[in-house]
């Protein structure tokens, strides 16, 4: 697992390539995380990540709220979460995973995407065999004051693999030891930057095409910056593996 498979296995929002994008990206981790669970930071753990990390991308806090509301559904509208599983050009598997308050709107726009951009979509299971789903948190390095006990605790927490990468520490576990990994954290008194059930590819795709890489970018930008979409995955093989 570790950095290149997480890095490789999802893309959140645009590439971030503009501020409004990574606001983007930041408040719908908020909602994600508010929608499951309370709406309370002291008891939703998650949440806490989730508005910590909009803090330090300095996300306007009235955004942050309402981003937290909405997930409550104080708004009145009920959310569902859908996902969508299929191909882009050159056989790139891509899964959606989207949260949306009219599955009729979000499947048609999903569909056109793909079908713009040279991909189709499968049916729900298509891809079972192409990704696995993971428990993944990433902890700043000054927040780990002995790497020996923090090590022990994670394997204790059914931490599975724990890599010290540049300024922080990557932890990943198998998706059912999620909430005894944060757990531990919890003991611990550490907050990690992110914490999330994330999918990553078990096979890969090489993708040769100019032509087709450009259609495959484009079409898991446009995904991205959609309002329904959550996050994108897709098993595209990178130049670094």
């Amino acid at each position: 697992m570790g950095r290149k498979s997480a890095k490789i296995a999802v893309r959140k929002g645009a590439a971030d390539k503009a501020r409004g994008q990574i606001f983007t990206r930041a408040l719908k981790d908020v909602f994600k995380a508010s929608k499951g669970g309370s709406g309370d930071l002291a008891n939703n753990f998650l949440l806490r990540v989730a508005v910590e990390r909009a803090k330090k991308l300095n996300v306007p806090k009235e955004n942050i709220e309402k981003a937290i509301k909405k997930g409550q559904g104080s708004d009145g509208v009920g959310f569902e979460d859908v996902c969508y599983e299929g191909y882009g050009p050159g056989g790139v598997a891509i899964f959606v995973e989207t949260s949306t308050d009219n599955p009729t709107r979000t499947v048609g726009n999903v569909r056109s995407y793909f079908r713009k951009y040279d991909g189709s979509l499968g049916t729900t299971g298509s891809l079972e065999f192409v990704f696995s789903r993971i428990a993944l948190f990433v902890i700043p390095k000054e927040a780990v004051r002995s790497e020996d006990d923090f090590t022990l605790a994670m394997i204790d927490g059914g931490a599975e693999e724990i890599e010290l990468i540049d300024d922080h520490y990557e932890v990943s576990g198998h998706m059912s030891e999620f909430g005894s990994i944060q757990d531990k954290l919890m003991q611990l008194g550490i907050t990690p930057d992110e914490a999330s059930l994330v999918r990553i590819p078990l096979t890969k795709k090489e993708l040769t095409d100019e032509s087709a890489l450009v259609k495959l970018e484009n079409l898991i930008d446009v995904l991205s910056e959609d309002d329904d979409v959550v996050t994108v995955y897709h098993n595209l093989l990178d130049k670094e593996d």
